[in-house]
């Protein structure tokens, strides 16, 4: 792995950024579809895309490290962390004070020095497709599928919920982990997160997926 230092190099992450990652496909009324979906052969002939879906909703939490490649060509990095179904963190690494989480039924992204928050219904976003309990290739979710020698790819999507949108997740072909997810905003920009040293099957306390409502004002998102 290339020194963390050279890969976190280049611009500063900023919060459109951030929103492209997490969040875009909730304010977002058409996002074009990665090119290789429209003629990617149906996920229903593919067996590999069956049985990377069936490994990797097993996986009840994960943890790891990642680096975010955004649309102008800016890098930066952090700790992750997922506990299926429904929650994640995204701690970006200092200077930034952006942070991400989800707790099963809202994604806050903010800034956590200036106690600003954003804050999403997660069935509004395609991560709600990332931290489902399966991933249900057999009820129209599923855009396209690619498989190559070293990598495969499922691009997933609900155009009831999210209007074009998809997320479009990047698997290795023999240990079925998932190695990376890409997420198009509302103007044709990619943005994609890529992980790496992951761990699987902790146990995490409930703090680490605590949504801070008390800072967040004015939202119509659901906190029942």
């Amino acid at each position: 792995m290339t020194n963390s230092a050279s890969i976190f190099s280049g611009l500063p992450v900023t919060r459109r950024e951030v929103l492209g990652v997490f969040a875009a496909a909730a304010v977002a009324s058409a996002v074009p579809f990665p090119a290789f979906a429209q003629a990617a052969a149906p996920a229903a002939n593919s067996a590999t895309a069956q049985a990377i879906a069936d490994h990797f909703s097993a996986v009840a939490t994960m943890q790891g490290e990642f680096v975010q490649f955004g649309p102008r060509g800016e890098q930066t990095g952090g700790k992750f962390f997922i506990q299926r179904p429904g929650k994640l963190r995204f701690n970006y690494d200092d200077p930034s004070p952006m942070r991400v989480i989800a707790d099963g039924r809202n994604v806050a992204i903010g800034n956590v020095k200036l106690k600003t928050w954003d804050l999403y219904p997660l069935s509004k976003t395609p991560l709600s497709l990332l931290l489902a309990p399966h991933i249900d290739l057999s009820a129209g979710m599923v855009k396209g599928v690619k498989e190559e020698s070293d990598l495969t790819t499922i691009s997933l999507g609900n155009n009831t919920v999210f209007g074009n949108s998809t997320i479009t997740m990047m698997f290795d072909p023999k240990t079925y982990d998932l190695r990376q997810w890409t997420i198009t905003d509302n103007q044709g920009k990619d943005t994609s997160v890529m992980i790496f040293n992951v761990k699987t099957g902790m146990a995490f306390e409930d703090r680490v997926f605590r949504v801070p409502y008390e800072d967040i004002k004015g939202t119509s998102a659901n906190r029942d």
